[in-house]
């Protein structure tokens, strides 16, 4: 489990090692760990852990940025789910984001974007039902 609070820089350049050798293999999970290593550490810490349930839940999906944040696409190339940090916008919380090639309907009405402002035992337990969710055909 990683420090609530921070990283430290021997963890930030780790995301960065990580990154590098995943770019010389032309993997796009590289620069999903780039952009999470600029993040704010709380930012970063709730994108990790978005990454890491999505790759335990869904490992069909691919790590790739869209519009410089983290996301995750399926075997189309399109988008289902993404993390965009509150400061990209300068805005009070973050979001994780589904888009409608996530299978989260509910009838006529449903919701699609959530605020995050930190991770917790409860709210990883509904990422990841949201997470499975998504992928169900």
């Amino acid at each position: 489990m990683m420090d609530k609070d921070t990283f430290s820089d021997f963890e930030r350049e780790a995301m960065r090692e990580r990154a590098e050798e995943l770019r010389k293999t032309k993997n796009t999970e590289a620069d999903v760990l780039d952009k999470i290593s600029e993040m704010t550490d709380n930012e970063a810490q709730i994108a990790i852990e978005i990454h890491h349930l999505v790759k335990k839940i869904a490992p069909e999906l691919k790590p790739k940025t869209w519009y410089s944040m983290p996301a995750y696409a399926n075997q189309n190339g399109k988008v289902v789910l993404f993390f965009q940090p509150a400061t990209k916008f300068k805005a009070r919380y973050s979001t994780l984001g589904f888009n409608d090639a996530a299978t989260l309907d509910e009838g006529d009405f449903w919701p699609v974007t959530f605020a995050i402002k930190e991770i917790t035992p409860a709210i990883r337990q509904q990422i990841s039902l949201l997470i499975e969710k998504s992928i169900q055909k």
